[in-house]
């Protein structure tokens, strides 16, 4: 049994190696994705307020400043969170040509404007890296992703993530000790731990095959918790068709809304409410469900529309998120009556919920601050070092065997001649 499994492990581990070595890389560097961005792009990204006492200008001013420039994009999303010294972002989308039905592509995706005066700083195409440098960054995501391929690479992923998850107990059971023959069931539970000491160590001035196999094995061990942190919150990230009926058999979950909501017989462009109007209503929604379950809000962070439902989602970060920037506090509500559709709260409601949370969190390095992001990217890197030594500790193996096998067939061949 321990033969089969470990060549399960062998070749999975192959299969996945050269995908997670770019996973590994990329992620390390996602963790500082957004203080990268602005670092890589301070004309778009940071602004100097006038002075100390001026305010940014109201969202939707600006809302309407994008749609005049932009008259075939659709700008349905507005952040109501500004940060000091940011510039204000908008995303466009290509409105509905009448003559073709189809969606227009837009040269670029992404505004940035100066939040006081209203001053279009320049825009990009998301994750265009032939624009140039400025979307570096993005580029980098859609390669960790779904390695820059769209749907395909995004369900290939998926699918590695899904082997990596598997493989997470599969390597786990590899390092246990094997039982010693000579000695009872109860002397080898009662040995275990010092024998499976063994796995968790790492003998640094060994030779370059023992060196590798204990920072694949042992660093396996250590580092184990945040590794299938990483492989099954991928499988979220790539592939819900798995994770979300796996997660719904073994613990409760909230609907997700933006599947159970119906689409509109006939696309319905411009919501019934104007975009001031929602907001308020949105904040009353919010308010009486908060009091409701019994929670805080600390922040309103985005609101958005969605012609395809006619439904606006209203965000905010309340005490039910994890962190102080992961916002996942969601109402749903119709975008021509104003009437609550449903709504979602990221821990407290659903045990499967919460753990879905608490797993996204962790992957995008969004709790705990500065030091949690190194503790990321040391991680990201070491994915990279436990393919590199599996590939490694294959290669020998694999030149060892052909060695042997080179060595019978010359000692079969020297007894046959004689």
């Amino acid at each position: 049994m321990r033969r089969f499994i470990s060549l399960i492990h062998r070749y999975v581990g192959l299969i996945m190696a050269i995908f997670l070595l770019i996973a590994g890389l990329t992620g390390a560097i996602l963790a500082w994705y957004h203080e990268l961005d602005a670092v890589l792009n301070p004309r778009l990204m940071q602004i100097q307020a006038p002075s100390s006492d001026v305010q940014p200008l109201n969202p939707f001013v600006l809302q309407e400043r994008v749609k005049v420039h932009y008259p075939d994009a659709w700008v349905n999303y507005i952040s109501l969170n500004h940060h000091p010294g940011k510039s204000a972002l908008f995303f466009l989308e290509g409105a509905i040509d009448p003559v073709t039905g189809e969606s227009i592509d837009l040269p670029n995706d992404e505004v940035f404007l100066n939040p006081y005066t209203g001053e279009i700083l320049g825009e990009r195409k998301w994750a265009a890296i032939t624009q140039g440098w400025h979307n570096l960054l993005p580029f980098i995501y859609t390669l960790h992703h779904s390695l820059a391929l769209g749907d395909l690479g995004m369900l290939f992923m998926g699918i590695i993530a899904v082997l990596w998850t598997v493989d997470c107990f599969i390597g786990a059971c590899l390092t246990f000790p094997a039982s010693q023959r000579n000695q009872s069931l109860l002397n080898n539970v009662l040995s275990f731990g010092k024998r499976w000491w063994k796995a968790w160590k790492i003998r640094w001035s060994a030779s370059p095959y023992k060196l590798n196999f204990d920072l694949h094995r042992a660093g396996g061990l250590w580092l184990w918790v945040m590794l299938f942190v990483f492989a099954w919150s991928s499988v979220a990230f790539n592939l819900n068709e798995v994770y979300h009926p796996v997660m719904q058999r073994m613990f409760s979950m909230q609907p997700d809304q933006e599947e159970t909501i119906p689409q509109l017989p006939v696309m319905q462009v411009d919501p019934g409410l104007s975009w001031p109007a929602a907001l308020e209503i949105a904040r009353s929604q919010m308010a009486s469900l908060a009091e409701k379950k019994g929670f805080s809000i600390r922040y309103e962070n985005s609101l958005g529309y969605n012609p395809y439902t006619g439904v606006f989602r209203y965000q905010v970060l309340s005490d039910r998120d994890v962190g102080e920037t992961f916002a996942g506090t969601n109402i749903f509500f119709d975008a021509n009556t104003g009437r609550l559709v449903g709504f979602f709260l990221p821990t407290g409601e659903a045990n499967g919920d919460t753990i879905t949370t608490w797993l996204m969190v962790l992957h995008t390095a969004a709790i705990w601050g500065i030091s949690f992001k190194i503790f990321i990217t040391f991680v990201g890197l070491f994915v990279t070092v436990l393919s590199a030594t599996g590939i490694y500790i294959w290669w020998k193996k694999r030149h060892a065997r052909l060695i042997n096998e080179q060595r019978r067939a010359a000692a079969i061949t020297n007894a046959t001649s004689t």
